[in-house]
């Protein structure tokens, strides 16, 4: 793939309050509860650092070991049942086709395998337990977590990271009275099939992965942690390495599998784990730091934020946390902003798997929902940040994955549907498993793959590299193939349908157990994006025609969307929305966001009933759907609402749903990531859009954030928001560099002025990363409906060229 180095500019510090205060830190240690505990990784390996002083706890992962191995999960009955089923809904039974499908389409074999924990790695420091001065942070600008307390007027300190270029997680440990240093260290393990022992400086984990729902667990692991003090002694018991009177000391855990790829486990663990461990102990702490906050911040530094700050912002996390839907905290914003970002740097590296439901994180034998990835929301909004966020890199993992899946889903589809292209469902894992699993009432959900597809489409919206969209055509590709075979008409209607189909999890009021459906909103918007942007790519690269004109056809005869009966976008075909469903799930918004289907702009009347639906649902829910409202008010250029979003989502956890664990992971509850990942990508959408032809500055700025600068995001299109600073919530200072040229459309509530030249705008955007696909006129099935109401912003066309810089301010 082209590597694209005039994407990242380097950005100078900034605003040192904000910086300085890019930290979460706390006035005790986590105990034993894994959520007060931090976390690091390197995308490959992670741990949970619990800062205990006198028995420190390190929780250990490694992202391939899952139960199972190499499997398909396609039920071969699937497709002489079809047309049944079919029918069946279209006569209005759905339960029956409910039934039916749970019998002949859901899987008979693996629902999916489960991400698993390596095991822990223990330190104990005799006559720690009583200690003072306590202080633990994680300093997410190092990407470095750090405990110092006091015994007896000696004080330790324990620094942890986890390395990149070393591979390795890295601890040191020293006191500041040399010769008072010492600790045991031994390992434990929930897997089974392990044997923990000690041999010289080196505790060792080895083991294999069970079985989960008859797949044979195959997946060989190994974790290897090697002590070094300076000064000292070193004791080795058959399970523990004692140090005694040491100065200092480091230890290094490297951890690896047998695992090559999904089809693959003929790798060596122990030879990997080793290499890893062998190269980073030759090379001094120094040095190991160093190049550690080097590797991390080539990607960190790039954006930097200020919201302005506060008193509050003196207090430690957890206190903000409790009191932050009280205080004036902007800085407590800027923080779960980039801590978000922290988060996908440390989860999602390059030739690494995609982050799971829990990231890189989990310490269950059987987590919540098998933390794999659940594609009918979570997965996706993990990726949410990567693009915007300038975390492009950290997207790769799940283009990977996605590249993957449609080869594998090419056996589903032909098996259950007798289609051609690829379909996947609303789960996958490690195996990349395509076929429906999980309860009836929401496993039969064909869009999983088309959703991830559009990743990949958006991806080059961003990057403008044909190379990389030819590579990836052939999945964008089959994604829309599969419903050129798969759609049917409709026979009251005349439209092309999904069937069977549902709105993911949730049901009308009137038949709440029965979720089959034909036609679903989001049925519709999906396929439309999917067929979009198969027709786009494939234009851009001259292949396909006649599929296009395909394409094209299918596309016309989608239902369009409708408005109901209480002023809201229908969720089915029929209008069968209750205005007093809360459900979690409001997935027909897809269609306002990611999607740009739905616009204030150019589809007022869609986006008054996406706000009628909002504001029915209402706010309280689970983290991750707390989350995606975030961005949908942003998309509704509704800043006060997407900040008051942002405070429920920001409280301690069942204060407001969701909510926020004392260590600032999202809570579904459980744990689920996906929601840190919402709202860092909701945050962004305030304060930038590039969707719906324009790159949209400050388009749903509250009025709490009067005053505040950002560096670093980019747009579609190839432009890069250099800077943009803005006081009084007026405009003082707007720098866009072009790293692909070609018109820049900005739309500014306040009107810019600038050194270049600035056209009012007119027409369609002719930069080709811009251009609007118009949806089809809603059906409205009220005489109630009003557009919604939107500011008519200032618009601007300014011809850039490849590598330069622009720079304007509010008039």
């Amino acid at each position: 793939m082209k590597k694209l180095t005039l994407l990242f500019i380097s950005i100078s510090p900034f605003y040192a309050h904000a910086q300085e205060a890019l930290k979460l830190w706390y006035k005790q240690p986590a105990g034993n509860v894994w959520t007060a505990a931090l976390p690091v990784g390197n995308g490959r390996i992670a741990g949970m650092v619990f800062g205990n002083p006198a028995e420190e706890l390190l929780q250990l992962n490694e992202a391939t070991v899952w139960t199972g191995s190499p499997n398909r999960n396609e039920n071969p009955e699937a497709l002489a049942a079809l047309p049944q089923i079919r029918q069946l809904i279209f006569d209005g039974k759905q339960k029956e086709a409910q039934d039916l499908a749970g019998e002949k389409i859901q899987t008979k074999l693996s629902g999916g395998q489960m991400y698993q924990p390596v095991g822990t790695l223990h330190l104990a420091f005799p006559g720690h337990e009583h200690y003072d001065n306590y202080y633990r942070e994680l300093d997410i600008e190092k990407a470095v977590a750090t405990t110092t307390y006091m015994v007896d007027g000696v004080k330790y300190t324990r620094e942890v990271f986890a390395s990149v270029p070393a591979q390795t997680i890295i601890v040191r440990l020293s006191s500041s009275k040399p010769g008072t240093l010492g600790f045991s260290a031994y390992l434990t393990t929930p897997q089974k099939n392990a044997v923990v022992k000690a041999s010289g400086k080196d505790l060792t984990v080895n083991g294999i992965t069970g079985s989960h729902e008859g797949v044979e667990g195959k997946v060989k692991f190994n974790g290897i942690t090697r002590v070094i003090a300076s000064g000292g002694s070193v004791a080795t018991s058959d399970t523990a390495v004692t140090i005694k009177n040491a100065n200092s000391a480091l230890l290094f855990i490297s951890m690896a599998t047998n695992y090559v790829n999904y089809q693959d486990l003929s790798a060596d663990e122990v030879k990997k784990a080793s290499a890893y461990l062998n190269a980073a102990v030759k090379q001094p702490y120094a040095t190991l730091l160093k190049e550690h906050i080097a590797a991390y911040q080539r990607y960190f530094n790039r954006v930097k934020i200020d919201l302005g700050t506060s008193d509050v912002a003196k207090d430690p996390t957890d206190v903000r946390l409790v009191n932050f839907s009280k205080t004036y905290d902007p800085q407590f914003i800027s923080l779960y902003f980039q801590f978000g970002r922290y988060l996908l740097i440390s989860c999602s590296q390059p030739g690494g798997q995609p982050a799971t439901l829990q990231g890189l994180w989990n310490s269950e034998m059987s987590p919540p929902w098998d933390s794999k990835y659940t594609i009918n929301i979570n997965t996706e909004m993990n990726y949410w940040p990567a693009e915007k966020d300038n975390l492009p890199e950290m997207h790769e993992p799940l283009v990977q994955m996605v590249k993957e899946l449609s080869v594998t889903g090419q056996g589903t589809a032909r098996i259950l549907y007798g289609a051609r292209g690829w379909v996947a469902h609303h789960n996958t894992d490690l195996w990349r498993i395509t076929g429906p699993v999980d309860r009836i009432f929401y496993g039969i959900w064909s869009m999983g793959g088309a959703w991830l597809a559009q990743h990949l489409w958006d991806r080059y919206l961003y990057n403008g590299d044909r190379r990389y969209l030819a590579d990836v055509y052939p999945a964008i590709k089959g994604a829309a193939l599969f419903f050129v075979d798969d759609l049917v008409e409709d026979p009251k209607r005349k439209y092309l349908v999904v069937n069977p189909g549902t709105s993911p999890e949730n049901a009308p009021s009137t038949r709440p157990n029965v979720s089959f459906d034909a036609g679903c909103t989001m049925d519709n918007q999906i396929v439309f994006d999917a067929l979009s942007a198969a027709i786009n790519a494939a234009e851009i690269l001259g292949k396909d025609a006649a599929l296009v004109d395909t394409f094209k056809t299918v596309r016309r005869r989608l239902p369009p969307m409708q408005v109901g009966q209480y002023g809201q976008l229908q969720e089915w075909i029929d209008d069968l929305d209750n205005p007093k469903d809360n459900h979690r799930h409001i997935s027909h918004l897809y269609g306002l966001y990611p999607s740009a289907q739905i616009s204030p702009d150019r589809t007022p009347l869609l986006a008054s009933a996406a706000n009628t639906t909002l504001l029915q649902r209402g706010d309280v829910s689970t983290g991750w759907s707390m989350g995606w409202k975030v961005n949908w008010w942003a998309r509704l250029q509704n800043g006060e609402h997407a900040l008051k979003l942002i405070t429920n989502q920001l409280s301690p956890v069942g204060q407001h749903g969701g909510g926020t664990y004392t260590n600032l992971f999202d809570a579904h509850a459980p744990f689920q990531i996906d929601g840190n990942f919402g709202c860092t990508s909701g945050i962004t959408e305030m304060l930038m859009q590039s969707h719906d032809g324009v790159i949209y500055v400050l388009p749903a700025l509250p009025p709490q954030w009067k005053n505040g600068n950002i560096k670093g995001l980019r747009a579609r299109g190839g432009f890069v928001i250099d800077d943009l600073v803005w006081q009084d919530g007026k405009i003082t200072k707007l720098v866009i560099t072009s790293t692909l040229g070609g018109n820049c459309r900005i739309r500014s509530a306040a009107p810019l002025k600038g050194k270049s030249q600035l056209k009012q705008a007119s027409g369609e955007n002719s930069n080709p990363f811009y251009q609007v696909t118009p949806v089809a006129a809603p059906l409205v099935h009220t005489k109630t409906l009003a557009p919604l109401e939107s500011a008519v912003p200032n618009t601007y066309d300014v011809a850039t060229e490849k590598g330069k810089s622009y720079h304007f301010t509010a008039l």
